[in-house]
């Protein structure tokens, strides 16, 4: 970090309710959302304590103020829950530092928007899924989050990106990038924009459910990736999920269906070599037992049986948004090369082509582990 960047965070610092003296501050995480800092504080003679700094994306979350409010009273819920089961709610939960002014951001003098966690020790991350083991410990600890905020009125929270996973408005913006074909790039798509069109039918499955009353509006996280749950170093075992930007009113099936689509894979998300994409069952199965395992009771029937067709849908779902962002000219997701977006796409379709193929065995293990 050079001066210039160390004097503007200390300065943010300062509004906020930190105790002690600044010795340190770097870069930290591998987001690419918010800008991640971690400062460390000595605190007389008592040794020091770490402190996450984040600056939120107002480019993605045009309203922060209702994202705090989101996270707060999240976060707040989840601390009771983990006291009451008698566990750690310094490590267990995320907990908010507040601005000197008691609120749970703070405005810089941009008008840009902050927040601070206590940073948690002894806990890692992953981006990858190195062993069953890890994609487990993911299950449990979003099973977990799932169960405790089972009783959390879902449609008090705000809607941080409207339409998130409306997978059916994600489908029609498709088309009409196809209509539009400012790029003039469809026509070298056509495969990808035929197996869209024809795999429609998914597209509504959720939302007509819901419409019907026969699916309840859960709190979910929306981002279920591995490198979203602290695992800790001593145990092993996943502590706390992280990243709470995207909790809003949603879908169990949706939340299942993100991890699976990710960590499943037996590929990169930008795989050009389409042989080595599938679903991988072994850590499809260590997802669903650990899943089950922390919030099955809390969920209905209907939802346990749908688990398989979130993992469709999601998968389904993020290979259109990867199309359709290449057809208006790739200004949605940061690509690396050129046809990133559809190469991301393809792995996307490859999976969902996967997953058909291994449908029976994919809805056997489910009720396998239904209670």
């Amino acid at each position: 970090m050079n001066e210039t960047l160390k004097e503007q965070i200390k300065k943010i610092a300062d509004g906020f309710d930190f105790t002690g003296e600044l010795v340190s501050c770097r870069p930290c995480g591998s987001g690419h959302i918010n800008g991640t800092y971690l400062l460390r504080y000595r605190i007389g003679n008592m040794g020091s304590i770490k402190v996450i700094l984040q600056k939120i994306n107002g480019d993605i979350f045009k309203n922060p103020k209702e994202l705090m409010d989101n996270i707060a009273g999240v976060t707040e819920h989840l601390r009771c829950k983990i006291i009451e089961n008698g566990g750690d709610p310094e490590r267990e939960v995320l907990n908010l530092i507040p601005a000197k002014d008691g609120k749970t951001y703070l405005i810089d003098e941009n008008g840009a928007y902050w927040r601070s966690y206590i940073f948690i020790t002894d806990a890692v991350s992953y981006d990858l899924v190195e062993k069953p083991e890890d994609f487990y410990e993911s299950a449990v600890a979003f099973g977990r989050f799932q169960e405790m905020l089972a009783d959390y009125p879902a449609e008090t929270l705000h809607e941080t990106i409207r339409d998130f996973h409306d997978t059916k408005k994600r489908l029609q913006a498709l088309k009409n990038a196809v209509k539009e074909d400012g790029c003039h790039r469809a026509s070298g798509v056509q495969k990808e924009i035929n197996f869209a069109l024809e795999h429609e039918e998914i597209a509504d499955v959720f939302g007509d459910l819901l419409r019907k009353g026969e699916l309840p509006l859960r709190v979910t996280h929306n981002d279920t990736k591995l490198n979203n749950v602290m695992i800790d170093l001593a145990t092993g075992k996943g502590i706390c999920v992280v990243d709470l930007d995207t909790v809003m009113p949603g879908l169990a099936m949706n939340d299942f269906g993100d991890a699976i689509r990710f960590g499943a894979s037996t590929a990169l998300e930008d795989e050009k070599d389409l042989s080595k994409v599938s679903c991988n069952m072994e850590l499809y199965e260590a997802y669903v037992k650990g899943f089950l395992e922390s919030c099955g009771d809390k969920l209905t029937r209907k939802e346990i049986e749908l688990l398989p067709m979130g993992a469709k849908v999601m998968t389904y779902e993020c290979g259109i948004r990867f199309l359709t962002d290449y057809l208006e000219g790739d200004h949605y997701y940061k690509i690396d090369r050129e046809e990133h977006n559809l190469d991301r796409c393809r792995t996307q379709f490859k999976l969902v082509k996967d997953m058909e193929q291994k449908w029976d065995i994919m809805q056997e293990i489910v009720h396998r582990y239904q209670k």
